[in-house]
């Protein structure tokens, strides 16, 4: 059973999205983080936005410190939402889809995946593809 996010399962989650984004003809900044939200590996495609690097890693981050997918927390933080303006909580989070958390096999977070360089549709199709690569339980 995966305890928790490892070498071996980040490198595993990076190559499925890499390949997915090969698949959409999409340039993508990958980044997964561990159960502390502390990245563990990082891809930049080549051509891939700048300014996508740290939008990934956000996405990441923010998809572990609240266990849920961003583009949910996008979802309650309209205004009016229960979680209007947390993305300015936290030192900046990412409330757009394309982010993702990662559980094991007994359903704990061990991580999560950001995924940017593309419309938020791509950014969140790769996502998955690296989450299911290694979880059955997706957000």
């Amino acid at each position: 059973m995966m305890k928790e996010m490892d070498e071996k399962t980040a490198e595993k989650m990076l190559a499925a999205a890499i390949q997915k984004s090969e698949d959409i003809g999409a340039k993508m900044n990958i980044a997964i983080v561990d159960a502390g939200a502390n990245l563990k590996s990082f891809h930049r495609m080549d051509g891939a936005w700048l300014g996508s690097i740290d939008i990934a890693c956000k996405k990441a981050r923010t998809a572990r410190q609240f266990d849920m997918a961003t583009g949910e927390i996008g979802l309650l933080s309209q205004p009016g939402g229960a979680l209007f303006n947390i993305e300015h909580s936290n030192g900046g989070l990412i409330s757009f889809p394309g982010g993702l958390p990662v559980t094991n096999e007994s359903g704990d977070v061990i991580g999560a995946v950001g995924v940017s360089g593309s419309t938020v549709e791509d950014d969140h199709a790769v996502a998955m593809a690296a989450v299911e690569s290694v979880s059955t339980v997706c957000a």
